[in-house]
């Protein structure tokens, strides 16, 4: 039995959160938890409630144990990207692309 929780158009790069992501896969979730605590990256925030959300969503939509619970699968894909405009010189512009990410956290009972 698997439960997830889901984080769209969060206003920060895919490639900055698959950076704390790859630190919580596969771990239980007192353990990610305590790594994300302790992880100076803006994507921690984020992935501190997400991971609360799917933990409260095993809980109490699936019934599941949460002490057996542990980080089954997390991935981020982009989502749309922003796009805005900066003056340069001599009249031009320069395009800014302001990334948004879609992450996906599920988390299942160790057997």
């Amino acid at each position: 039995m698997k439960a997830a929780a889901y984080l769209k158009y969060a206003r920060i790069t895919p490639r900055k959160v698959q950076v704390v992501l790859d630190l919580i896969r596969k771990k239980d979730v007192g353990e990610a938890m305590a790594i994300l605590k302790n992880t100076p990256k803006r994507a921690s925030e984020y992935l501190i409630k997400l991971l609360g959300s799917a933990v409260a969503n095993a809980e109490n939509n699936f019934g599941m144990d949460t002490s057996k619970l542990y980080v089954a699968e997390c991935y981020v894909t982009p989502g749309p990207t922003l796009k805005r405009y900066r003056p340069r010189a001599r009249g031009s512009a320069a395009r800014i692309l302001k990334r948004t990410s879609h992450v996906t956290l599920v988390v299942a009972e160790k057997e």
